[in-house]
């Protein structure tokens, strides 16, 4: 059979399963990724389709763009969906999470890279930065409803906010090690460059151009007259348009389009919180996320299935263990000492942070700018820890959210139905 023909159709079968299983699966204790990664994994052993199993080394621009895509609507998506106004207070749990748990796990995961995986300081500061963040795309079970769907808990508004921000603070550690693989270390005028350029200019610029292109879309949106104004025409795939000129003008200025994409969001989102609109924004997001995801998930599964672990070693697999149940625990929790939060509370924001998409892309990023030891190491040990948290992660979530839901009174059987919790104004 033609192989356009099987492709359509692949595509097709891939749609329906993309509204279709989220639904199914809502009570059961699976995930979507789960299902997206296992289907790819069983594809990949019908003979004459292993072949076509994408390998890293030979598609780094194609996986890198496919998972920057996918991130930038996660993003929004995520952005649009968050009631919470920005504040030192009220954000408390996330600024704690940025500021102390990410560079903890960066420097953890360093640390053990370069002395249980033996790598050197370019690859291991690669694997650190890839590895740090929560992913955005991944961890939507573990993140807060639809826009004004009721009041936020901060489990759920912890790592939302978190997986926002951290994929865009994780670059400037990205480029570092691009940095180093380039030219085995840096001199004065190399640290000024990337800590004037990379910590500063790109994140200034990615929070500043973010907010000043989110006000403005939100002023077309919701303020022009009546007539002009974008919300009349009820079309969410507005959202679509927006994330990708975000990302287009914040990178044509040389910031974190990853951090602009979120912000605009936010902007958007405060521009008139109680609108409608919103919900036809965020529920397009959704879908071309959910979609593009289970599209790269059934690639990852073929890949899985095509020889992506072939490199693992048994240190790589204990390094994906400490990843998974130790660091990113234990550092999380560390983050969070003295915060006034239920212990339980403090635990799942520690433990569900979850490995995914974002690491994909910064290594295909990172290794198609420069030449690092151990690239199939690198990937197969990235491999296993994204397998394994999507897995543990995935498997889990479910009931450890709804056992605490259940036990604080929360009412989140109405956000499972798409109920809303509160009224919305109309147009």
């Amino acid at each position: 059979m033609d192989t356009y023909v099987i492709t359509l159709g692949g595509f097709g079968a891939l749609v329906l399963l993309t509204a279709w299983l989220p639904m199914v699966l809502r009570q059961l204790p699976l995930s979507l990724p789960i299902c997206c990664v296992a289907i790819g994994a069983g594809l990949s052993l019908i003979p004459g389709i292993g072949e076509f199993s994408p390998r890293p080394e030979h598609h780094l621009r194609l996986i890198e763009k496919v998972s920057e895509f996918v991130v930038i609507i996660s993003l929004m998506g995520a952005g649009l969906k968050l009631d919470r106004r920005v504040g030192w207070k009220s954000w408390m749990v996330t600024w704690r999470l940025l500021a102390i748990a990410m560079p903890l796990t960066i420097l953890a995961l360093g640390f053990l890279a370069s002395h249980l995986l033996g790598l050197g300081i370019a690859a291991s500061l690669l694997i650190a930065a890839a590895l740090a963040p929560t992913d955005p795309v991944l961890a939507s079970d573990v993140q807060v409803g639809p826009p004004s769907e009721g009041e936020e808990d901060e489990m759920r508004f912890g790592l939302t906010s978190e997986a926002g921000l951290n994929d865009g603070l994780a670059f400037p550690f990205v480029n570092l090690a691009i940095a180093f693989a380039a030219s085995s270390g840096l001199n004065a005028a190399g640290w000024t460059e990337w800590v004037g350029l990379s910590l500063v200019w790109k994140i200034l610029a990615g929070v500043a151009l973010g907010a000043a292109i989110g006000r403005g879309f939100g002023w077309l949106t919701f303020h022009l007259p009546n007539r002009a104004r974008l919300s009349r025409t009820g079309d969410g795939f507005v959202a679509l348009g927006i994330t990708c000129l975000t990302y287009a003008a914040v990178e044509a200025v040389h910031g974190y389009g990853f951090i602009g994409v979120f912000v605009a969001a936010l902007a958007m989102r405060w521009s008139d919180q109680g609108h409608d609109y919103h919900h036809a924004l965020h529920g397009s997001a959704e879908a071309f996320e959910r979609l593009a995801m289970m599209i790269l998930l059934v690639g990852f599964g073929l890949a899985l299935g095509g020889g992506l672990l072939r490199d693992l070693t048994w240190a790589g697999a204990a390094f994906a263990c400490l990843v998974i149940f130790v660091v990113r625990p234990l550092c999380g929790w560390v983050s969070l000492v003295g915060h006034d939060q239920p212990f339980a509370e403090r635990a799942v924001i520690s433990v569900f942070g979850i490995r995914g998409l974002g690491t994909i892309y910064y290594l295909a990023f990172a290794l198609g700018h420069a030449r690092f030891e151990g690239a199939g190491l690198l990937w197969s040990t990235a491999g296993l820890t994204i397998l394994l948290s999507i897995v543990l992660h995935g498997v889990s979530v479910s009931p450890v959210l709804g056992f605490l839901d259940r036990r604080s009174g929360r009412d989140t059987e109405s956000a499972q139905l798409d109920l809303p919790l509160a009224s919305r104004r109309a147009e």
